[in-house]
Order: C-alpha cells, then sequence, then structure tokens
C-alpha cells in the first residue's frame, strides 16, 4: 500500500469581512490577519490590495508579536464597491482614506495600533501623523513622500476597447520592481495589478498626485506625539529617496532607511531582504522603552 499522504500546510493567516457604515453608506470590508500582540495595520498600494502583506503574516518574527492585519481597500481585491457604484467614479481623497483606517481600527476594537502603509499607504501614513498621532502609537511610511507630481501617471488612456487595462497596469508599475527581486515575487506583485477593476488605479492615484498634497503641512507632524519611521527603496523612482529625505528634512526627528537593492514594492518583492529592514524597526517599537510600553 502506498504510504499516507503528507497532511496539507495551512498557512495561519485566516480572512474575514467587517461591516463598516463610510461616507454614510455600508460597505463590506475584507481584512486577513494572523499572529497576536501588538495590532499592526498594513495599507497596500494603489490599484492593488491587502495580499502584499502575506509575507509578514507567515514570517513567525513579526507574528511572534504583531497582530498583522491588512485589508482590501473597497473597490480592491475581495472588498466590493459601495452599492451604486456603477453610477459613480471612484476618486480617493484624503478624507475617505482617512476614514476607512479609523472606522476599522475602531469596528476592531484595536488600542493605539501601528500603522505601516506603502505608496499610497505610506502617503496616508504621513496623513495620520499630523492629523491623527494621538491614536497609533507609531507609523512607519514605505516609499512615503509628502508629494509627487502627476507627471508619466496620466491613466484617462487606460480605458479604451483595444487596451488590456490589467496588463497595462502591471506594465506600467513593472519599473517599479527592484532589479534582484525573485522572478516569483516580482510577477506575484504584478499579477495583483492585472487583477484590478477598471479606473481603481487611477482613482488611487487622485489621491496620490492630487488630493493628497502635503508639502505645506508636514513640518507640522509632532514624532513625540507618535513615532514615525521612513524606509524607501533603493530604485523607487515613483518615490525616491531623495522624496523622501525631503520629507524627512521638515520633520523633526526622523530619518529615511534606503531599502538598498529593493524598489517601490519591498514587503512583496523581495519579503527576505526586507524583513532585514523591518525586523529592527518592529523590534524598536515592540521592545521595552518602544511606544509600546509609553503611554496608554
Amino acid at each position: 500500500m502506498p504510504a499516507p499522504a503528507a497532511p496539507a500546510r495551512i498557512e495561519p493567516i485566516t480572512g474575514r469581512y467587517v461591516h463598516l457604515e463610510l461616507a454614510g453608506r455600508p460597505h463590506r470590508v475584507y481584512f486577513e490577519e494572523a499572529g497576536s500582540g501588538v495590532p499592526l495595520v498594513c495599507l497596500h498600494t494603489a490599484g492593488a490590495d491587502g495580499r502584499q502583506y502575506r509575507h509578514l503574516m507567515t514570517d513567525g518574527a513579526v507574528t511572534d508579536r504583531f497582530r498583522v492585519m491588512a485589508f482590501d481597500m473597497p473597490w480592491h481585491g475581495k472588498s466590493f464597491p459601495p452599492a451604486g457604484w456603477r453610477d459613480e467614479e471612484y476618486l480617493l481623497t484624503s478624507e475617505s482614506y482617512a476614514e476607512l483606517i479609523l472606522a476599522f481600527c475602531e469596528g476592531l476594537a484595536l488600542e493605539r495600533p501601528v500603522v505601516m502603509g506603502c505608496s499610497i499607504g505610506g502617503r496616508m501614513a504621513l496623513y495620520l501623523a499630523l492629523h491623527h498621532p494621538d491614536r497609533f502609537r507609531a507609523i512607519v511610511g514605505l516609499e512615503a513622500a509628502d508629494f509627487q507630481p502627476r507627471g508619466w501617471y496620466e491613466l484617462d488612456w487606460l480605458h479604451q476597447p483595444d487596451v488590456h487595462g490589467g496588463e497595462l497596469c502591471a506594465a506600467i508599475v513593472s519599473g517599479l520592481v527592484g532589479p534582484e527581486s525573485p522572478d516569483e515575487y516580482r510577477w506575484e506583485t504584478l499579477w495583483q495589478y492585472m487583477q484590478g477593476g477598471p479606473g481603481v488605479f487611477r482613482g488611487d492615484l487622485w489621491f496620490y498626485r492630487v488630493d493628497g498634497d502635503l508639502r505645506d503641512d508636514t513640518h507640522r507632524i509632532d514624532t513625540g506625539r507618535c513615532p514615525l519611521y521612513l524606509l524607501t527603496g533603493e530604485y523607487d523612482f515613483s518615490c525616491t529617496p531623495e522624496d523622501s529625505r525631503r520629507t524627512a528634512a521638515a520633520i523633526e526627528g526622523v530619518e529615511v532607511t534606503v531599502l538598498e537593492g529593493l524598489g517601490h514594492f519591498p514587503m512583496n518583492e523581495d519579503p527576505e531582504r526586507f524583513r532585514r529592514y523591518l525586523l529592527p524597526v518592529l523590534e524598536e517599537i515592540a521592545g521595552p522603552g518602544g511606544p509600546e510600553h509609553g503611554r496608554t
């Protein structure tokens, strides 16, 4: 008789939906989580979804001390748009994005979580540090800067009958993946962009390129109220290390860590390399004397 098959390996990630009211309308928001301890809410990039953080959720060095959570924003991944979406244009704004994050944290009764966001999530990290510092014990901005010009991200031409919007979105961001990224993770990163709903990538970039300009405000961020960490990929040409350094120069107590060999999607394009930079930050946040042990 053949030997019995080995049990299938099951990852420690669980997925659920939380019902939230946003802008006066009901939304059903999908999120995944793993681990226990300090709540760590992760914000995905424009046009993608929370799967970008799956590697953190299977890393025991992270989940032994942090309850890692990543939601799919409405219109993204497994979170549907609200009812009536067909008759409206999706445009992400600073106000609607912040409302989502605060409602998610309140809905799950998270007490002063850590927030980590990448790209548009990195911009929102700065916004939260500016406007809601007392709600969080620490904030981590990946690929974060106070402003990027509209430039080459003009995407109105994506929606034409002879253009496959998903494949073209992936092509647009393909150069933002670091050149040393393992091939498996490069294509995993791009696959999410191939799956985005029509107009969603463009709508996210409304916040990133137009509505979310923080150049006149970042000097008011008080890192004494909420520690802020900025980490930016060496090869990111959307948010360059120089962009992040320019932003940090206006904020007292903030330095930029340049992620060598990484691009715009560090947590997904090369998780092993990224964790070498992230783990010391998380250790500082959760360790003795860190924000976890400060005021409540």
